[in-house]
């Protein structure tokens, strides 16, 4: 397979899109999970661990790959790195659930803060209307980080505010696979 903007963006897309639809089957399967007062990575423990797990390490690993081969696309390592990074957070915690700590938790920073910025550093790389959206979705991620790390969730549980910090990088991520998909042939 010949590694063009589209292809990229397949991988991107499958690798988002998998993990997505593996996210909803695990609280579905979870018992007593609540989206208000569960954190996504209690999916990682208990009876949805392989599902999870496995699911966030195969995102994680296509994210970064798709990173790597951005980097020959647009040619800046910025991009490149912070996408390649957040994807090497996703497989951290996957690989280490919030059971052993701090491996685990750095993971989940690198996915949410750096995920957040390469959605926001996109607007330098990519091309409006797009840019916008990122700039956007990444600024509501880096926001709902910040309340979490201040422990205020405005009601939403910490649940709710941890996925005002991840949903907007999986809608991104998402729509930056079928950005790349849709683009033309050209650079």
């Amino acid at each position: 397979m010949k590694l063009t903007k589209q292809n990229i963006g397949a991988i991107l897309f499958i690798g988002t899109v998998q993990f997505l639809l593996f996210l909803i089957i695990a609280e579905a399967l979870y018992p007593g999970y609540s989206t208000s007062a569960n954190y996504i990575s209690d999916l990682g423990i208990g009876s949805t661990a392989t599902i999870f797990n496995c699911s966030i390490v195969i995102f994680g690993v296509l994210a970064a790959v798709s990173g790597y081969y951005l980097f020959f696309i647009y040619k800046d390592r910025i991009f490149s790195g912070l996408i390649i990074l957040a994807g090497i957070g996703a497989v951290t915690v996957g690989l280490f659930p919030e059971t052993v700590g701090i491996p685990h938790y750095v993971g989940a920073l690198m996915v949410f803060f750096l995920g957040a910025l390469a959605a926001i550093y996109s607007y330098n790389v990519l091309k409006t209307p797009f840019t916008w959206l990122s700039a956007i979705l990444g600024l509501i991620s880096l926001l709902a980080l910040s309340h979490i790390l201040i422990q205020t969730d405005y009601g939403l549980g910490v649940g709710g505010i941890e996925r005002m910090i991840a949903y907007p990088i999986i809608i991104w991520t998402l729509a930056l696979g079928a950005y790349l998909m849709a683009s033309s042939k050209k650079k």
